[in-house]
């Protein structure tokens, strides 16, 4: 995958631009349906981080972050770039920062039982 979410099986000219769309953002929205995928672009929504500092973030261990962190990479939604020997992390879009914080404003909605607003 060259940088952006690709869907499987579908070839641009097969499919309308609203299909394709949806298609595209139904995938981004299945990479955040994972628990250690939402708490390392939580972190990353504060800002860059190392592994060691995602990997504390989310509460899992090194090698699972690091495959998360690869999907995340892979699918365009986060950037890598070395400084000195660690990989710094970021997340690529301020719309995803965006997504992750309504994501959480609304289970903070359902958990402390607030009515819902616009």
């Amino acid at each position: 995958m060259s940088g952006s979410l690709q869907v499987s099986g579908a070839h641009p000219s097969q499919q309308s631009g609203a299909d394709e769309r949806l298609d595209v953002a139904a995938g981004i929205l299945a990479l955040l349906a994972d628990r250690t995928r939402l708490a390392l672009l939580q972190r990353l929504s504060e800002g860059e981080a190392d592994v060691t500092t995602l990997t504390e973030a989310a509460g899992a261990a090194r090698p699972s972050v690091s495959q998360h962190l690869g999907k995340l990479r892979l699918a365009g939604l986060v950037s890598a770039r070395k400084d000195g020997r660690r990989v710094v992390y970021a997340l690529r879009h301020g719309h995803l920062r965006r997504l992750v914080n309504e994501a959480l404003n609304v289970a903070d909605h359902q958990i402390s039982g607030l009515p819902p607003h616009d």
